[in-house]
């Protein structure tokens, strides 16, 4: 069965029915379990009224900020590793692209199951793609697309 165990989280109202099967998953299998939750870079760029694109002047802001969200996350997900009782250190919250950071985590630390949410795609998520199709598709282990219906 699984030996590791990767939750892709995200930081919404849906996570809990998903954490339960995770819980659930966990517990039958035994496998170590790692949380991730990824934090997109902020962009280099912004949108200022009837001027465009402008550059950011400042790119220490930038980094700030994404440190900022960064120790959000980890505070927002804190109640999540007490209730499934996993150390500090099975937590990761990379900065990039979502679906790159959980499949490279997953490749680098020996994976064999991740779990995710799976919504309803429309709208631009159907043009764009959604995270848990890259990862259905670029995974070299077995994927848990857990769905929520709205």
């Amino acid at each position: 069965m699984y030996k590791h165990i990767l939750f892709a989280t995200e930081l919404d109202e849906t996570k809990s029915y998903i954490e339960d099967k995770v819980e659930k998953l966990q517990q039958l299998t035994q496998a170590k379990l790692s949380i991730i939750h990824v934090v997109e870079p902020m962009a280099n760029i912004y949108y200022s009224g009837m001027y465009g694109v402008v550059p950011n002047l400042d790119a220490s802001y930038s980094v700030s900020a994404t440190k900022v969200f960064q120790d959000r996350a980890k505070e927002g997900l804190q109640p999540l590793i007490k209730r499934l009782n996993i150390s500090e250190q099975n937590l990761h919250i990379p900065v990039g692209q979502t679906s790159e950071e959980i499949l490279a985590f997953a490749e680098q630390h020996n994976v064999d199951l991740i779990i995710t949410g799976s919504h309803g795609v429309h709208g631009l998520r159907l043009l764009l793609g959604s995270t848990a199709n890259a990862l259905l598709h670029g995974a070299k282990c077995d994927v848990l697309a857990i769905r929520f219906d709205e």
